[in-house]
């Protein structure tokens, strides 16, 4: 659905505020929240009387199915508006479900509230609040609900084992901050690759809107895994060999045969 024209074709009166709401299941200050962000047109004014027409309750239906997929707002209005491709539509869905845990390929994935991730991890949410301040968990609203990934609850119960051993959580927040930073940079220049030769050459592609859909999509599934592979992997080699090279200059000779006899340790060497 491209750019719309407020109308209210077909509808005589048109309808209330109240009677949209009613009809579209939204509340009325959702209606209105999406009217301040664009994602609705105004309506037509009859003299101080606002009236909505059919384009309107169609425009909020499409924004609630969006919405159901995983969509944020930014990206709703910018396919409302027809400023990303028909062809984009999929890869975003595709992306959406990858960040809300989905195993690639399906379309129904869990959302936790705060309160039941923090039930399942066994987390008070107040230390889930500071982790999600420092961006290392990432929530996504739903309804004007602050929902989180199923996948959420492993990323915590894994934080809960490090406390357990003894890392300071201040210490811990601060440290999985800088990586959070330095990550996101990487991340940005690896989005920006995917952006320049993989979806930019298949949009000017001479082929179907369904079949660059359908090839992105493909991309996207290929590519993140290898990706989130290869730099997990390469951290982890990194991390046993700054963990070897410590151990060599403050262990004792006891510490450094025992990390040296395990067989994950050692292939870092």
């Amino acid at each position: 659905m491209g750019v719309i024209t407020p109308t209210i074709r077909g509808m005589p009166d048109g309808l209330r505020v109240e009677e949209l709401s009613a009809q579209s299941g939204l509340s009325v200050d959702t209606i209105r929240f999406y009217q301040k962000r664009r994602l609705l047109p105004p309506p037509v004014r009859d003299g101080r009387v606002a009236l909505y027409g059919p384009d309107h309750v169609e425009r909020l239906a499409r924004i609630r199915e969006l919405q159901g997929r995983g969509f944020n707002l930014a990206v709703i209005r910018r396919l409302l508006e027809g400023e990303l491709d028909p062809a984009d539509e999929p890869l975003v869905a595709a992306v959406a479900g990858a960040q809300r845990g989905e195993p690639l390929g399906e379309d129904d994935g869990e959302l936790l509230t705060l309160a039941e991730l923090s039930e399942r991890a066994g987390v008070p949410e107040s230390i889930l609040e500071a982790v999600a301040k420092e961006g290392l968990l990432t929530a996504q609203a739903r309804d004007g609900v602050d929902v989180f990934a199923s996948s959420d609850v492993e990323l915590v119960t894994a934080g809960l084992r490090l406390l357990e051993a003894g890392f300071p959580l201040p210490e811990l927040l601060a440290l999985a901050s800088r990586h959070h930073e330095m990550t996101r940079a990487i991340a940005e220049d690896a989005v920006r690759m995917f952006d320049d030769h993989v979806r930019e050459p298949l949009r000017t592609a001479d082929l179907p809107d369904d079949e660059k859909a359908r090839r992105l999509v493909d991309a996207f599934r290929t590519l993140l895994p290898t990706a989130t592979s290869l730099i997990a992997q390469h951290f982890r080699s990194v991390l046993l060999e700054v963990a070897t090279e410590h151990l060599e200059s403050v262990g004792g000779p006891e510490e450094l045969a025992a990390a040296r006899a395990e067989p994950e340790w050692g292939t870092a060497q």
